[in-house]
């Protein structure tokens, strides 16, 4: 397959820094002799389409102190998901790391000989940018603007593993993580936004269970 103008600019603009982070990550595999292996595995299917944080989202807005952090958890792994898979993905379609179309643009064969030490894990869709990193990120990001800050910031420790597990696996550059980043911080701002525009009475009510309560107590909430 040809790659387009866009992939070759990322591909030749970013190859130092992408070979340079997936060496430096994998120093993880040559330390623990594979133990990180299953462990970033674990991770990496937290953001497997996004399913996991979604139903985690659900959970939480069914309890009315958790309800706005997880509305804007919701919005904004859609808003991310959004970019990232509808837009970006399909515009720029860089091919995965193990991909054969990688393993000849690039001097080395460097990313194939990662891959098939990690196991071999192989997505169906493109490259750029992680669509799993998006997702925890556009996440964490909702959980840090809607809870309080001196304890929510800690969710960007599982947003910087997802990155790190992504990389690890040789399922994505580390400029595809990057920009996921960049993605999943638009996506829960945007997503926290929208979150407060719902009417309050959405929050205040005991639903799903039927009822309804004017807000008594301290809310999930910046």
């Amino acid at each position: 397959m040809e790659l387009n103008a866009a992939a070759i600019w990322i591909n030749n603009t970013f190859a130092a820094f992408d070979q340079s982070l997936v060496t430096l990550v994998h120093k993880l595999c040559d330390f623990g002799g594979g133990f990180f292996t299953p462990f970033f595995e674990i991770v990496s299917e937290f953001g497997h389409g996004g399913i996991p944080l979604i139903i985690i989202a659900l959970i939480l807005m069914l309890f009315r102190k958790t309800r706005r952090c997880g509305t804007a958890m919701l919005f904004g792994i859609a808003v991310g998901a959004l970019i990232t898979n509808c837009c970006l993905k399909i515009l720029i379609a860089r091919p995965r790391p193990y991909s054969e179309e990688t393993k000849a643009f690039f001097d080395t064969d460097l990313y194939q000989k990662l891959w098939l030490t990690v196991g071999q894990n192989v997505e169906s869709d493109k490259s750029f940018p992680s669509g799993h990193t998006t997702a925890a990120v556009a996440a964490m990001t909702a959980v840090f603007m809607t809870c309080d800050k001196r304890i929510s910031w800690t969710a960007f420790i599982f947003a910087f593993l997802m990155g790190v597990a992504r990389i690890y696996l040789v399922v994505h550059f580390a400029s595809d993580v990057v920009a996921g980043i960049i993605v999943g911080i638009i996506g829960g701002v945007v997503g926290t936004l929208l979150s407060r525009k719902i009417p309050s009475a959405f929050y205040d009510s005991l639903w799903p269970f039927g009822k309804s309560k004017k807000a008594g107590g301290k809310h999930c909430s910046a």
